[in-house]
């Protein structure tokens, strides 16, 4: 009975997006990398407890670090809990690892997390992006253009 109740809880699918990202964003690349978790993460991405919003990431020496990014305490979790906002190492190759830190030292571009999701296999996988922030003109353009998009939508209806 409780892993049923336990199975109801958990998503088949987790795809946790930033939106506020690409608001405030324009992205230029965009990779697909690992997390390094510990024991509860896991289980609390599952169920989808995973705030974005804040989140970007830094080299460490040749490492790439995801900060700022609350995966929330896992709620059958123990003595052994994660800290909910603690750095996460990110996987990725080294060819990959080069790209990010040579286009990363230019001026304006930043590091930032757009998605979270859990690939086939059961892995947490996270979506980088490289981004350059957005000027407000560039802002209201995007706001336009959806309008724009969305009365034409409707205009077919």
């Amino acid at each position: 009975m409780a892993k049923s109740k336990e199975k109801d809880r958990l998503q088949k699918t987790v795809n946790i997006s930033n939106r506020r990202a690409s608001y405030e964003y324009q992205f230029l690349v965009k990779y697909t990398a690992g997390i390094m978790l510990r024991g509860t993460e896991i289980k609390s991405i599952r169920e989808g407890n995973v705030n974005l919003t804040d989140g970007y990431c830094t080299f460490h020496g040749s490492e790439l670090f995801l900060h700022q990014v609350t995966i929330s305490k896992y709620s059958e979790g123990t003595y052994n809990n994660h800290e909910p906002t603690r750095d996460r190492k990110l996987l990725l190759n080294k060819r990959e690892l080069k790209q990010l830190r040579d286009k990363a030292q230019e001026q304006g571009v930043t590091i930032i997390p757009t998605r979270l999701f859990i690939n086939d296999r059961g892995f947490a996988k996270v979506e980088i992006a490289l981004a350059k922030g957005k000027k407000l003109y560039d802002k209201r353009e995007d706001i336009k253009e959806r309008d724009v998009k969305r009365e034409m939508a409707r205009e077919r209806y």
